[in-house]
């Protein structure tokens, strides 16, 4: 009795049940993730194009890592102290034009499609003068070799410098939402196109260089900034002619329109 008792209160004391307390919390909506993806990003002609570009970029600054040293030493007799300043030139020059190319292409983003195309044909060209290329016909001098590799520098910042905001303004016209997701996976994807052009180009360059020599390896790098060059234009071109066709037909639909006004009153 005493038990059953002290029982009783205890139960007078417990709080009413909460009619909320067994309904499950309402989930918020989540997102496909299908919807906006990875893999939908890079299917998009223009990024894939602008993943080449990158792959191609990286590409050949990979490339000339374990070869360039091995031809400056046996070409000019460098001392190895010394082999750093030619390095120094490319980097150099890089560090201090990519702000300047990255504030030109947010302030005129009509820009960037000539400099993405123009900044690839050029790297092709430097590629085949840092040799310089036997059918160019040029000696080969020290000068030459630092003078090309702080223009490849400077041109490095002008055709990958703009890639990042053109794919983010390609995945906004595609309509991927604008928000910290969005800028993630173009972040990513830049990242990773030019990790594997750095992990490409210096097996590919000791390979052609133990094959063919410096000189016609550095041409051969200099194939992959050409093609992605000229593709890049082509798709511009093609687009430009697409943009321009589109007002025309619309216009002649409205004048066409306008003659059949008389006819229907």
């Amino acid at each position: 009795m005493l038990g059953s008792g002290q029982a009783a209160p205890t139960a007078r004391q417990r709080p009413p049940p909460d009619p909320a307390a067994g309904r499950r919390p309402r989930s918020r909506p989540e997102s496909d993730p299908g919807e906006h993806s990875f893999w939908k990003l890079v299917m998009l002609p223009k990024v894939s194009l602008i993943s080449f570009t990158l792959i191609s970029m990286s590409l050949c600054f990979g490339f000339l890592d374990p070869i360039l040293s091995l031809f400056v030493l046996s070409k000019f007799n460098l001392p190895a102290g010394y082999l750093g300043l030619v390095f120094l030139g490319l980097a150099l020059s890089y560090t201090i034009s990519s702000p300047l190319f990255g504030l030109l292409s947010d302030k005129m983003p009509y820009l960037r499609k000539w400099l993405l195309v123009f900044g690839n044909l050029i790297t092709a060209v430097c590629f085949m003068l840092l040799g310089p290329t036997p059918i160019v016909h040029i000696k080969s001098q020290m000068w030459l070799l630092v003078l090309i590799l702080v223009f490849n520098g400077v041109i490095a910042g002008m055709s990958t410098i703009p890639t990042f905001l053109e794919v983010l303004s390609c995945a906004y016209e595609n309509g991927f939402e604008e928000g910290l997701s969005t800028l993630g996976l173009v972040s990513g994807l830049t990242s990773a196109m030019w990790s594997a052009g750095t992990f490409i180009g210096p097996m590919l360059g000791g390979f052609l260089y133990e094959k063919i020599g410096f000189e016609w390896a550095a041409a051969c790098g200099g194939l992959w900034p050409l093609t992605s060059g000229l593709a890049m234009g082509l798709f511009y071109f093609l687009e430009d002619s697409r943009r321009r066709s589109k007002p025309q037909s619309f216009d002649g639909t409205e004048e066409e329109e306008a003659a059949l006004l008389p006819l229907r009153v």
